[in-house]
């Protein structure tokens, strides 16, 4: 499992602290109307951002096209504790 994790840090895409923050609001959420209560952004942005992310893994070869998938990926590269939703 270990060789696993860290062939995935080779691939692990640069996301901003912003991205990561948006991302985890929207995963620990049932709808991205949550996420633009919580975090005061249109629901526009909200998606932007999640679209970058999906971007960002899909560049390096690990798409992630599900919320369950995002999570995984996040999980697998750091960016997100299961602790933090």
């Amino acid at each position: 499992m270990t060789s696993t994790i860290q062939s995935h840090a080779a691939e692990r895409p640069a996301l901003s602290d912003r991205e990561v923050e948006v991302l985890i609001a929207w995963l620990a959420s049932d709808s991205k109307r949550e996420v633009t209560e919580r975090l005061f952004l249109a629901d526009s942005t909200v998606s932007t951002y999640i679209q970058r992310v999906r971007s960002k893994y899909d560049a390096v070869g690990r798409p992630a096209r599900t919320k369950v998938r995002l999570l995984l990926r996040a999980v697998e590269d750091g960016y997100i504790r299961l602790d933090d939703l």
